[in-house]
């Protein structure tokens, strides 16, 4: 009588697959990735959380790019999933906060210094930072009790939830069904939020009677709702739905817009048209430069 025996074995690291493809290709989307992550990296460094946001991915990211086999260990992999999930949950949090902002200054900007004094801003600042690492941490614990038998390669370029799924050998539906959850009221609520303040902002412009004060209303928060939209349309069609309807493949392509795309074009609503941001930044240059030309004088 034959018997047959599968076997099992417990897997310790997983191997990104990132983009497939001839080394040319690779190699040219490393060069774009890289300048794309520098400019992110110098744009942001006033903004910490952003760093951080595409630190958690971008590096594996340039590493897939030249060579075929990319490794990390499953306590990395969840290092990687738990981290870039609160910073994307941070993200969302803080969008819908900018967006009532900006509601506040144009809806109602005389009780706006009351409405968004110092001490609200640091509570807004707090809750978003503590709310966006709570977040995601109940499916990061069930996934650490996960059990990973093989196969060991993900269809990724990080850690993303679907691929960890899918090499799971255990029951993932509490899991999948909690991260949906998750994430999806994260996202929608946010979305909800962020939309409404906009709502009311279209409303108080359109009652404007001179072009030119519409035109100057609406320049404060385009660029806002721009990388709104551009974020919001990724992510939403990325894990706002009960299962995966598309390729891996499709996958990655959205997940450059939300892992790179974003962030690169992020400092333009959170600093470069902030005109305290502008006015100090026009400081530290001219301090450089004092000091430069000190320096050139001793010599």
């Amino acid at each position: 009588r034959l018997w047959s025996f599968k076997a099992t074995y417990q897997v310790t690291e997983f191997i990104f697959l990132g983009f497939s493809g001839v080394l040319c290709l690779r190699l040219t989307l490393f060069v774009i990735f890289l300048t794309v992550y520098l400019l992110s990296l110098m744009g942001n460094t006033l903004i910490i959380f952003i760093i951080w946001y595409t630190t958690a991915t971008v590096p594996k990211v340039l590493a897939t790019c030249l060579s075929q086999v990319v490794t990390i260990s499953v306590s990395g992999c969840l290092t990687q999933y738990y981290f870039f999930f609160s910073m994307g949950a941070t993200e969302c949090i803080l969008l819908a906060v900018m967006a009532y902002d900006r509601y506040l200054a144009i809806c109602r900007p005389l009780r706006y210094s009351l409405l968004m004094s110092f001490q609200v801003c640091l509570q807004f600042s707090a809750g978003s930072w503590i709310g966006g690492f709570i977040a995601p941490l109940p499916p990061t614990i069930l996934i650490s009790h996960l059990n990973f038998c093989g196969p060991q390669k993900i269809n990724h370029f990080f850690c993303d939830s679907d691929p960890i799924f899918k090499l799971s050998c255990s029951d993932t539906f509490l899991v999948e069904t909690l991260g949906y959850t998750c994430t999806s009221v994260v996202i929608l609520s946010s979305f909800l939020l962020t939309m409404s303040s906009y709502g009311f902002i279209v409303v108080t412009i359109i009652k404007l009677s001179s072009q030119k004060a519409q035109k100057k209303t609406f320049s404060t928060c385009a660029s806002h709702l721009t990388v709104v939209t551009i974020y919001y349309v990724t992510i939403i069609f990325s894990y706002v739905r009960p299962q995966a309807k598309h390729s891996f493949t499709t996958g990655k392509v959205i997940s450059v817009f939300y892992c790179m795309v974003t962030p690169l074009v992020n400092p333009l609503i959170y600093t470069l048209r902030n005109k305290d941001v502008k006015k100090a930044f026009r400081k530290i240059l001219s301090r450089k430069r004092f000091i430069l030309t000190r320096n050139l004088h001793r010599f």
